[in-house]
C-alpha cells in the first residue's frame, strides 16, 4: 500500500447548519435543501444524490421555504424578502419585498403562473411569475394571525392556508375564504395552549392534509369542512408533510426526530374503499425533521441535526443496488480545506472567515503503525475575516502559501502573505483585473505563479501572480459554450495543462501556452466528483458520482489502457455500493503507478501495476495479506487498498515531504454541539 507519515487533524471547527426546507423538482430531479444559514444546496437525486451546486448564505438572512416553479427556484424568510436564485452562476438573481412582514411559507401553483406567500400580518400574497421577475398581484382575505402553511389546489383554483387553530381555504379567482375549519386542540393540558398548523397538503379530490403542535395528522373534506380522519402520531409537533406525486402516499416529519409514512390504501380485501393508513415509522434523526420530501422512490428528510437522509421506500424499488440503502449526506461534497503543500500550511474556510494553521512537527523513529511524538504542535497562524453580510463561496492558498484568495458571492480577495520568523503580515492586493469580480471555484499553479478563478459562463481566468502584484494574462473558454458553472478545476505540475469540470458533466482541457482548448473528454452521464493530473504522466484521472473511474491520457487525446481495463473488467461491488462520493484525487511521486482517493469514511490507494480484484475476490485484503508469507503476497494482492483508520473525513492531501494530512471531522463532535434535542421518556426511567 505504501508508507505515508500521517497528520491526523481535528481542530477544524467545521459546523454544519439545521436543514429548514426541501423542494423537489419531479422532472429534472433535483433535490433542493435550505439551510439555517441561509445556503441552498442544489443535489441530483438520480446522480446518487450528488451535490451539484452550493449557493452560499448571508448574514441574518435565513429560509424558512422553498418552492420550485418550473426550472425556476423561490425563497422566502423571515426577513420578508422573496429571493429567486441564478442557479447556472449559483448565487441570488434577485430579492422582492413581500411587505407582509416575516415571510412563514412560499409555494408555486402547479401550472407555473403564480406564487403565494403566507406572511406575518395575516395576508396570503399573489405573485405573478413572469419571465423575467415576479411581480405582486394582490391579496386574498385579510386573517387575523399569520399564515404558516400554503398548498395549492393541483388545479390552481383554491388555497389551503394553515393558520393558529384554523385552516382557511381561498378561492383564487375571488380572494375570498370559502372554508374556515377549526382545528381541536387536543386532550389534557394541552387544551390551554394554541394549536399550530405547521403544514398542509391540498389534493386533488378535495382532500386537505394538516399537522399540527399537538401532534396531529388530520384528513378533512374541502367540500364540506368536516373532519374526516385524524391520526395521533407524537406527543410534540409535526413540523412537515409531503405527498407523493401520485397522492397514494405521505409522510410526516416530526419535532421527536421521527418521520411517518401513510398510505392510501383498502383496509379491506378486494374492497374499493380507502383510507389513509398509518404504515411504516423512521426513527433516523436525533431532534427535529423540519422538511420532508417523498421522490420516486424514497423519503428524503432534514432537520436540526444537520443531515440530509435518504430512506428508499423498498416497495417502490424494482432492481436493488446502491440506492436501495439508506443513504446520509453530513459534509459538502466539496473541499473546505485548501493545503499548501510546500510550506506544511492548512487553510480552512468557514461560512464567515479563514484560518490558516501551520502543521506540527514529530520526532522519534518511523515505525509502521505507531505513534510518533510530538516535536511541536499545530499553529494558528491567520485568522481573516470576512467583511460584510456574505458567506465565503471558495478560497485557496498556494502552494509556496504566500497567497490566499477567497470569493463571496459578489467580489473576489487575493492577499499576500510575508512570514517574519513567528509573525505573519498579510497585505491585500488592492488593484485586480475586473474580470476578477467573483469566482466559483479557485486554484493556484503548482509553481504559485498562477492564479486561475473560474467565472460566469464557464470561464477560467489565468492571472500571474509576482511581488508587485498581479496582472491579467488571458481567459479559458470552452469550445461547446455552455454556460454552467465549473465545480471543479485541476493545475498539472508542469504547468502545461489545465483542466475544468462543470455541471454539465463536461471536462475540458486547456493547453496554458496558447490558452485554447487541447480537448474535451468525452460526456459521462454521471458528474465529476474529484479529479487531478498525473504530475509524471499528464494523465487526467476523474472519478464521477457514480463511483465510475476513468484515466485519460492528455496528450493523445483518448482513454489509457488501464481505464479500458476498468471498462471491461468493471469495479468490484464494494467499491459501487459506497454511498459517499471521491472528493479528492492525489498521486505518489514515489511510486508513478499508485493513485490516492479518499471519500468520508476512506482513504484508498489505487496501484496501477496490479490486477483489478474479482467480483469474488476478497476486497478488503490487508489483514488477510499480513498473515501469508512474502512470496504468497503478490499472487493475492489486487490493485486497491483501502484504510478506513480513520473517523469521518473532510479532507485529505498529500505534502510535499510525502506525508499525508487527514482532516478528521467525527460526527460525535458535531452532535454534542447541537441544541438539546426534546426529552423523550426511555423505559425504566
Amino acid at each position: 500500500m505504501g508508507e505515508f507519515k500521517i497528520h491526523r487533524v481535528r481542530f477544524f471547527d467545521y459546523m454544519p447548519t439545521g436543514i429548514r426546507a426541501l423542494a423537489f423538482h419531479p422532472i429534472n430531479e433535483r433535490m433542493a435543501v435550505a439551510r439555517m444559514d441561509g445556503s441552498v444546496e442544489i443535489f441530483h437525486c438520480s446522480d446518487n444524490f450528488f451535490q451539484e451546486k452550493i449557493i452560499p448564505g448571508r448574514e441574518q438572512c435565513g429560509i424558512e421555504a422553498l418552492s420550485w416553479v418550473g426550472e425556476r427556484l423561490f425563497s422566502a424568510g423571515l426577513n420578508g424578502e422573496i429571493t429567486e436564485y441564478d442557479l447556472t452562476n449559483q448565487k441570488a438573481k434577485y430579492t422582492v419585498d413581500a411587505y407582509g412582514g416575516p415571510v412563514w411559507a412560499i409555494t408555486g401553483n402547479q401550472q407555473g403562473t403564480h406564487l403565494a406567500v403566507g406572511c406575518e400580518d395575516g395576508t396570503v400574497k399573489l405573485f405573478e411569475v413572469n419571465e423575467d421577475k415576479i411581480q405582486f398581484e394582490r391579496n386574498l382575505d385579510r386573517q387575523k394571525g399569520r399564515i404558516f402553511s400554503l398548498s395549492w389546489h393541483p388545479s390552481g383554483s383554491k388555497i389551503a392556508a394553515g393558520m393558529m387553530d384554523m385552516i382557511q381555504v381561498f378561492n383564487v379567482e375571488t380572494g375570498h375564504s370559502i372554508h374556515r375549519i377549526l382545528v381541536d386542540r387536543g386532550v389534557g393540558t394541552s387544551r390551554s395552549k394554541e394549536c399550530v398548523v405547521w403544514s398542509v397538503v391540498y389534493l386533488s379530490d378535495g382532500t386537505i392534509i394538516s399537522g399540527d403542535s399537538v401532534g396531529m395528522v388530520k384528513m378533512w373534506d374541502d367540500h364540506t369542512g368536516t373532519l374526516i380522519k385524524s391520526h395521533n402520531i407524537t406527543k410534540c409537533d409535526v413540523l412537515a408533510l409531503s405527498v407523493s406525486q401520485d397522492e397514494d402516499s405521505l409522510v410526516a416529519g416530526t419535532s421527536e426526530g421521527c418521520v411517518v409514512q401513510f398510505q392510501f390504501i383498502s383496509v379491506v380485501l378486494d374492497k374499493d374503499d380507502k383510507e389513509w393508513v398509518r404504515t411504516r415509522t423512521f426513527k433516523n434523526h436525533t431532534h427535529d425533521v423540519r422538511a420532508v420530501a417523498e421522490i420516486t422512490t424514497a423519503v428524503v428528510s432534514g432537520g436540526m441535526d444537520t443531515q440530509l437522509v435518504v430512506r428508499p421506500l423498498l416497495d417502490k424499488i424494482e432492481v436493488w443496488s446502491s440506492a436501495s440503502a439508506l443513504r446520509k449526506i453530513h459534509f459538502p461534497h466539496r473541499n473546505l480545506v485548501s493545503c499548501a503543500r510546500k510550506a506544511g500550511l492548512m487553510l480552512f474556510q468557514y461560512p464567515s472567515h479563514l484560518e490558516l494553521w501551520r502543521l506540527g512537527e514529530s520526532e522519534g523513529i518511523d515505525i509502521p503503525g505507531m505513534s510518533l511524538s510530538i516535536k511541536s504542535k499545530p499553529e494558528k497562524r491567520l485568522h481573516l475575516k470576512v467583511k460584510g453580510e456574505e458567506h465565503i463561496r471558495c478560497s485557496a492558498v498556494s502552494p509556496c502559501g504566500e497567497w490566499i484568495a477567497y470569493s463571496t458571492a459578489s467580489r473576489l480577495r487575493l492577499y499576500k502573505l510575508n512570514f517574519d520568523n513567528n509573525n505573519v503580515s498579510i497585505t491585500k492586493i488592492s488593484k485586480l483585473p475586473k474580470v476578477l469580480s467573483s469566482a466559483n471555484q479557485l486554484c493556484f499553479s503548482s509553481d504559485s505563479s498562477h492564479l486561475f478563478s473560474s467565472s460566469t459562463m464557464a470561464l477560467v481566468h489565468v492571472v500571474s501572480l509576482s511581488q508587485s502584484g498581479c496582472k491579467f494574462v488571458g481567459t479559458l473558454k470552452p469550445k461547446s459554450g455552455s454556460h454552467q458553472a465549473i465545480h471543479l478545476l485541476a493545475a498539472s505540475e508542469d504547468g502545461k495543462w489545465f483542466a475544468s469540470a462543470n455541471s454539465d458533466h463536461e471536462v475540458n482541457v486547456y493547453n496554458l501556452q496558447t490558452r485554447k482548448v487541447h480537448c474535451t473528454v468525452p460526456i459521462y452521464s454521471s458528474a465529476v466528483s474529484a479529479m487531478g493530473i498525473h504530475p509524471t504522466t499528464n494523465c487526467l484521472f476523474m472519478v464521477h458520482a457514480d463511483q465510475q473511474m476513468f484515466e485519460y491520457s492528455i496528450e493523445q487525446k483518448q482513454y489509457t489502457d488501464w481505464s479500458r481495463l476498468v471498462h471491461r473488467k468493471g469495479l468490484h461491488r464494494i467499491w459501487w455500493e459506497r454511498d459517499t462520493p471521491v472528493t479528492n484525487v492525489m498521486f505518489n511521486p514515489q511510486n508513478t503507478s499508485q493513485v490516492i482517493l479518499h471519500d468520508m469514511y476512506m482513504l484508498c490507494i489505487i496501484d496501477q501495476s496490479l490486477p483489478l480484484p474479482g467480483e469474488k475476490t476478497q476486497f478488503y485484503n490487508q489483514l488477510t495479506l499480513k498473515s501469508l508469507p512474502e512470496e504468497q503476497r503478490k499472487s493475492h494482492s489486487h490493485a486497491f487498498k483501502v484504510c478506513k483508520t480513520f473517523k469521518e473525513i473532510l479532507c485529505v492531501d498529500l505534502m510535499s515531504d510525502q506525508s499525508l494530512v487527514v482532516v478528521e471531522r467525527p460526527l460525535t463532535d458535531i452532535t454534542t454541539q447541537l441544541p438539546a434535542p426534546i426529552k423523550q421518556k426511555k423505559f425504566a426511567t
